[in-house]
């Protein structure tokens, strides 16, 4: 008899619930796990130093004889950016449509596994087999071209994930989604709609991409005399098409400024994904070859990011870009949550410069709201909604979309990461949970940095340091030189050398303690040193710097 639990569908996200970014969930149907995504995150500000989190995938590497593949709806960061540091630990084939595996690979280059990595285009209406399951890649549209929706067979039934996505009838490229196969998918009967939250509280439809192509027209037209500099995602290719369009229209030429802009426009542009008129592209060491009325920038830094080409504009730190006043400044994008602060600091540096800023209605959102929601459930009908993609408010704000349409509440699941859904027709339930987590990457050393450390980089950003220095005698324990005390962010010591002085007498008396109670060993010596520094600068300032005691023994 076989076991019941085995026959059942798993799925597990390994991140991404609760948050925006670090997209990755395991389908796991007996010896066979499929997973769908595999994104990064950005860090939070208590991140100090952090460059990126990355997904904890222990459940994936106990279970690495089983993973047949990863499967990629799109190439955005949150989606493809942790691939290259995971298949250095899992080397499992992917699966993408063309431009997201040719984004990808631009990632294998810089990280040396283009020999290593197996990889495979699949196009729009394909399918591929593996493992226990099949999947089949959906066209639908988003704010990077050639995103997919996938449907994912198996023996259990038929989940839908809907990747990211929104519903452009009017798309700057290629066609519009294909609700037609959605619907025939739905007339199969659907398990599970696994669907897009992150506009779920926003009412009404999101609008069609080409609306920022008109106003960008509109802008072009009343800016004739100025510089046009336009900051956006550097993946938004359909974006950058469109202003390349208004740009050859008013006889501009186009510089394309910032590492990730660069790199995407040229896959894009190889693939076939971006039309460029002859002779618009220009490099930026010839702008100085055109007037202002005749150039158009376009960089990243569109969400105040401190090292990205715009923010360092405006700091008057690029080597080949000034900000003059006249210029004329459109931010093509809306601030991520939690960007607001630096966004705001870079419009103002921009103002301050006498730039004109723009940043109404240069932007549409990538996402769905909740009518083009509604539109998916009703053409998949499925029994089981899972919402993803979000902050715990925007699955919420779904589970509520789910429930009008009638799908009942115990078939609505608010998963958190790493809970373990198995699910069959019968029934749903969560049946465990597996460990997940952000793994912290700073520079080269991926998941060096923990807790412990962030909380000391947390604390010497706050108080400072304190460094008590001291030479004692190999066997007799008598100060021989010191203690010398050297502080960093704690005090400003040439106005404090009565509390140095004091401090350096707290130290003296501590060891005389520690001499008069026969304590040899340097652990107690220092701690003592430690506790009554501590509470002596904490009486006298308030703070409580680190206190790293250093005892040398000559």
């Amino acid at each position: 008899m076989k076991n019941i639990n085995n026959s059942k569908l798993k799925i597990i996200p390994l991140g991404g619930l609760e948050q925006i970014g670090m997209n990755i969930t395991a389908f796991e149907f007996e010896d066979s796990i499929v997973v769908v995504d595999c994104g990064l995150s950005f860090p939070e500000d208590d991140m100090l130093g952090i460059d990126l989190v990355i997904p904890d995938i222990t459940y994936l590497k106990e279970h690495a004889d089983k993973v047949k593949g990863f499967v990629i709806t799109h190439g955005h960061e949150d989606h493809i950016g942790a691939l290259p540091y995971v298949m250095k630990e899992i080397n499992a084939p992917i699966y993408a449509t063309k431009l997201t595996i040719g984004i990808i690979e631009n990632k294998f280059k810089e990280h040396g596994l283009l020999k290593t990595t197996k990889r495979k285009v699949v196009k729009h209406g394909q399918s591929i087999n593996l493992g226990a399951f099949r999947i089949e890649f959906i066209k639908t549209n988003h704010s990077i071209q050639d995103a997919s929706a996938l449907a994912i067979y198996s023996p259990a039934g038929i989940v839908v994930h809907t990747g990211d996505f929104k519903v452009d009838y009017t798309p700057v490229f290629g066609d519009a989604i294909d609700l037609q196969r959605f619907g025939e998918i739905g007339k199969k009967g659907v398990l599970a709609l696994m669907c897009d939250s992150t506009n779920a509280e926003r009412p009404g439809f999101t609008m069609s991409e080409r609306t920022v192509g008109k106003t960008f027209d509109n802008i072009f037209a009343e800016h004739k005399n100025t510089r046009i500099i336009i900051a956006t995602f550097a993946s938004n290719v359909d974006r950058v098409q469109q202003i390349i369009n208004s740009a050859y229209k008013y006889g501009r030429k186009v510089v394309v400024e910032g590492r990730s802009m660069v790199n995407i426009i040229a896959t894009a542009s190889e693939l076939g994904y971006l039309n460029v008129p002859d002779q618009t592209l220009i490099e930026i060491e010839q702008m100085k070859n055109y007037p202002d009325e005749q150039m158009v920038l376009i960089t990243t830094g569109s969400q105040g990011e401190s090292m990205a080409a715009l923010s360092r504009m405006a700091a008057d730190m690029h080597r080949k870009v000034t900000i003059k006043p006249g210029d004329t400044v459109i931010f093509s994008s809306n601030p991520i949550p939690g960007n607001e602060k630096a966004v705001s600091k870079v419009i103002n540096e921009l103002t301050a410069k006498g730039a004109d800023v723009i940043f109404q209605d240069a932007h549409v959102s990538g996402h769905a709201c909740q009518e083009e929601i509604k539109l998916i459930y009703s053409l998949v009908h499925p029994k089981y909604a899972i919402p993803v993609h979000g902050e715990l408010r925007h699955l919420k704000a779904q589970a509520g979309l789910a429930a009008s349409l009638g799908i009942p509440k115990e078939n609505i699941f608010i998963l958190r990461a790493g809970d373990v859904l198995a699910l069959d027709q019968e029934d749903a339930k969560i049946v465990d949970k597996v460990q997940t987590g952000g793994i912290l990457v700073d520079g080269l050393g991926v998941g060096d940095v923990g807790n412990i450390v962030l909380r000391d980089r947390q604390h010497l950003a706050e108080d400072g340091i304190v460094i008590v220095v001291l030479s004692l005698e190999k066997y007799s324990n008598q100060l021989l030189a010191g203690p010398d005390i050297v502080s960093r962010g704690f005090v400003y010591v040439r106005e404090s050398e009565d509390l140095m002085e004091d401090a350096r007498q707290v130290v003296l008396d501590a060891l005389e303690y520690c001499g008069a109670k026969h304590i040899t060993d340097w652990g107690k010596i220092k701690n003592t040193i430690k506790d009554d520094l501590n509470s002596f600068i904490w009486k006298r300032t308030k703070r409580s710097p680190m206190i790293l005691p250093i005892i040398m023994e000559i």
